[in-house]
């Protein structure tokens, strides 16, 4: 091993340590010479989905659902991760034996996470049209949800990120891709940066947190690694805050994060409240994720969304519809009035041109 390689082997040990030691994970081994190493580890899954309760045949039936959507066929990884993201959510439907009501089998805890098994595995080699060995993956019972590509500390992150947006092309492991979630790259005097799948390089996130794991102590990467990927942590950024939009999977910055966070806090206290962004801060997602947050948790809510712009009504009509939301886009001052005195529709948007200038619903055209 070169003196290059036995730095960055130095590294990966350090984050696998802290991984078991500090956010209990259970170290699943170096699987290099591991055959048949994938992103659904159907010995793992179904273990836990044994302990769930659930028997062998219900077991076979998820598997094969699961399988199915993650595989990319003619499809892109866009179409087969976010299908792949619907099952990890809300559970995968299955009829037990015909005639008999459909169940739905969660293929993850969300409100308990000590409930799910949380693993990490090193130098994971998987065979593609070009193989290719990433340097580390998390598991959620089983299932490949977060890759990490680690540089020592003279390389720049953004070879990690070109790395990993390498792995994700078709010629060479792609099909990993499917199930996974958070895609990070990272070095020890640079930290930690994030993305969804298939993003842009200059579109990945850095995480700003001031509250930090003691076990960290001074280590940029451990801080932040810390920070998102706790168990809790993860847990809720996958089911609060992503969205599949325009063919365009996005995860959440950390303003959003807290935004929405303090947001809900004033919601439970039915307190209003103002959440201050600048241009280009994500507002729309700010809005979607939290409109989601209400419609699932308080069941008598209603939510409208009011912007100021066509372009604006239409693009949070489809971000909605990407989080499987349905909503209602008022066509005019009548229809929003109409909409407003029936409370069948629970998420309405509109544009505040048909509220009129002293606040009455008008049908005054919007420009």
């Amino acid at each position: 091993m070169s003196p290059v390689d036995e730095k960055e082997k130095r590294i990966q040990k350090r984050v696998i340590a802290f991984f078991q030691d500090t956010l209990n994970y259970t170290y699943l081994g170096d699987w290099k010479e591991r055959a048949d190493n994938s992103n659904i580890e159907k010995a793992l899954l179904t273990d836990w989905l044994k302990r769930r309760g659930y028997d062998t045949q219900i077991i076979d039936k998820t598997l094969h659902q699961l399988k199915k959507a993650a595989a990319i066929g003619s499809r892109t990884l866009y179409d087969a991760n976010h299908e792949v993201y619907d099952f990890l959510r809300y559970g995968v439907k299955i009829q037990p034996d015909i005639g008999e009501h459909h169940i739905t089998v969660k293929l993850i805890d969300w409100e308990t996470p000590n409930n799910n098994d949380f693993g990490i595995a090193e130098e994971v080699t998987l065979k593609g049209e070009n193989s290719k060995r990433p340097d580390l993956v998390l598991y959620i019972n089983g299932i490949a949800i977060a890759v990490i590509e680690l540089k020592r500390s003279t390389v720049s992150v953004s070879e990690g990120i070109r790395q990993n947006l390498t792995n994700q092309r078709a010629d060479f492991i792609e099909g990993f891709f499917t199930t996974v979630q958070l895609v990070m790259a990272g070095n020890e005097s640079q930290g930690l940066r994030y993305s969804a799948i298939k993003t842009p390089e200059k579109y990945w996130l850095r995480w700003k947190e001031t509250d930090a794991h003691p076990a960290a102590v001074y280590n940029l990467l451990l801080r932040e690694l810390g920070q998102l990927c706790s168990k809790e942590r993860t847990l809720e950024m996958l089911h609060d805050f992503v969205v599949f939009d325009a063919e365009t999977k996005k995860i959440c910055r950390h303003n959003q994060f807290f935004g929405v966070k303090a947001a809900q806090e004033r919601i439970k206290r039915r307190e209003g409240g103002i959440i201050w962004h600048t241009q280009g801060s994500g507002k729309s997602l700010t809005m979607v994720w939290l409109a989601k947050w209400i419609l699932e948790h308080i069941s008598n809510a209603r939510v409208l969304t009011i912007t100021d712009r066509t372009e604006l009504d239409e693009q949070i009509e489809k971000v909605f519809q990407g989080v499987n939301e349905t909503i209602k886009r008022t066509q005019s001052g009548m229809d929003l009035r109409h909409i407003m005195d029936n409370s069948a529709d629970r998420l309405v948007c509109s544009l505040v041109h048909k509220f009129g200038k002293s606040g009455e619903i008008s049908d005054t055209e919007e420009h």
